[in-house]
């Protein structure tokens, strides 16, 4: 079993900048694979960025790329997304997810593991 908690969630102007954080337990860190998905009111969650075991590789939902990015400090089992230049529809509840994999998993369903997640609101 894998636990992870997400913090750093708030409110925020548009324009602005969060750093979310999940922190891991339970399991060696490194040996997963995680991601950020996110779920926003009335609308099915989504990828959102997705990063290897050793964070040499990462991947983005183009909606965030510039402007979001996923990192992972294995010493810590923490993985982390920056969020920069917010937008009204980056509001969601953002979920860290992990995957016992060699792979980067990009899909809901490739996920084992699943945080209870953090709101985000961005105002305009």
């Amino acid at each position: 079993q894998v636990y992870l908690v997400e913090s750093g969630g708030g409110l925020v102007q548009a324009g602005g900048s969060l750093r979310l954080s999940c922190a891991a337990s339970g399991r060696t860190f490194s040996n997963y694979a995680m991601g950020w998905f996110r779920q926003a009111p009335g609308k099915e969650r989504e990828f959102v960025a997705s990063i290897s075991r050793s964070g040499g590789i990462t991947y983005y939902v183009d909606s965030v790329k510039g402007r979001f990015t996923i990192f992972r400090d294995n010493a810590e089992n923490t993985v982390y997304l920056q969020m920069n230049s917010l937008k009204p529809d980056d509001t969601a509840v953002y979920y860290c997810a992990a995957a016992l994999t060699s792979r980067i998993v990009l899909t809901s369903d490739g996920m084992d593991y699943w945080g209870k997640g953090t709101q985000v609101t961005v105002s305009s």
